[in-house]
């Protein structure tokens, strides 16, 4: 097992949107306008690009070719801000293989095995993992997955300001939003989610703490159940029960691999993509996973996959770069890979 023991001194935009161009099928036109270009206090030059691609592609839907028009805004991520983990010092973290994520952990899913560790203990804002905790939630609740739900401005998000294709109005069944919340990170389909339990809102935050609880998530804590709040947190070895549990559903497990799928919320059908290329990617087997990124956690990612004949469970928290989080999962994969370290 590696292991970094690390003294800690006392002291976020959604996935980018992506388009897969079908030479028979599909046909797509772009404009994007208004970039703006910000010097920062420090200096250095920003691009604040608050822009909009107007989207033209015909999809199948239900065996017939649709055309789906839809605006897409888009702005840069620049994270300004020091993450949580930053200012309570684990970006002074060091390990083996150069992580960029503050905190790393991987176990062996069969036997618990710890195989890798940076950081575990520490609790964290999660970002969007929140939605893994809310699609278990409404699993194990046994509602009716056919039952219409209805995007309100209850769903509109007051905590970060971020947008959504899910206009007010939309109606989808709860399988349907299930789907693109954690395929997608869907933030108004997770927060319509909640709505939508016995009890209300209210009622369904406390039943994920609840459930936290009984997974035994001592360091874990929810406000909401999409993730904007930077007051979802939880450690990297909360994450692995999280990520155990949810397995056990294999409704949980396909949604959350599914590189594609179209919704019908009324108006001109929605193509939504995974938040995680790595599920495209055939040198992966992955059985689970779920993606996040506010500024205070940084970019989170938690995975089940099969390396070497092995089921393994991966957590990393607080990575910095688009990419890095799964730049992370790629060095894992690789040591695994080849140091073969014992059950």
């Amino acid at each position: 097992m590696l292991s970094i023991a690390v003294c800690v001194p006392l002291l976020s935009f959604a996935e980018a949107t992506r388009t897969v161009a079908h030479p028979k099928h599909t046909t797509t036109q772009k404009h994007v306008v208004g970039k703006k270009h910000i010097v920062n206090k420090n200096g250095s030059a920003s691009v604040s690009a608050k822009s909009e691609k107007s989207v033209k592609r015909y999809v199948m839907v239900h065996g017939k070719r649709r055309l789906v028009v839809h605006n897409v805004a888009a702005a840069a991520a620049v994270i300004d801000k020091p993450s949580v983990g930053d200012t309570e010092g684990l970006n002074h973290s060091k390990d083996p293989l150069s992580l960029q994520s503050n905190v790393a952990y991987v176990v062996d899913q069969a036997s618990s095995k710890v195989l890798f560790e940076k950081n575990p203990d520490v609790s964290l804002p999660i970002a969007s993992i929140t939605k893994l905790m809310t699609s278990l939630v409404v699993v194990e609740a046994n509602q009716d997955m056919t039952e219409e739900i209805e995007v309100t401005t209850d769903d509109i998000d007051k905590e970060k300001g971020t947008g959504s294709r899910l206009k007010i109005g939309a109606k989808l069944s709860r399988a349907d939003m299930l789907h693109i919340a954690l395929m997608s990170s869907e933030n108004r389909a997770a927060s319509a989610l909640g709505r939508y339990y016995v009890g209300g809102r209210s009622a369904f935050v406390a039943a994920m703490n609840a459930k936290a609880q009984q997974l035994g998530m001592m360091d874990t804590h929810y406000v909401d159940s999409n993730g904007l709040s930077s007051q979802n947190r939880a450690s990297a070895k909360d994450l692995v029960k999280l990520v155990n549990a949810a397995y056990k559903h294999p409704v949980i497990r396909q949604y959350s691999t599914d590189s594609r799928y179209v919704v019908n919320p009324g108006g001109a059908p929605l193509e939504y993509g995974s938040s995680n290329k790595l599920v495209s990617n055939p040198a992966w087997e992955i059985g689970l996973q779920k993606t996040g990124f506010i500024n205070e956690a940084g970019r989170c990612l938690v995975m089940q996959a099969m390396i070497e004949g092995r089921a393994v469970v991966m957590v990393f928290l607080d990575s910095k770069g688009k990419y890095s989080r799964l730049a992370d999962a790629g060095r894992i994969k690789k040591w695994l890979e080849t140091s073969k370290p014992q059950l």
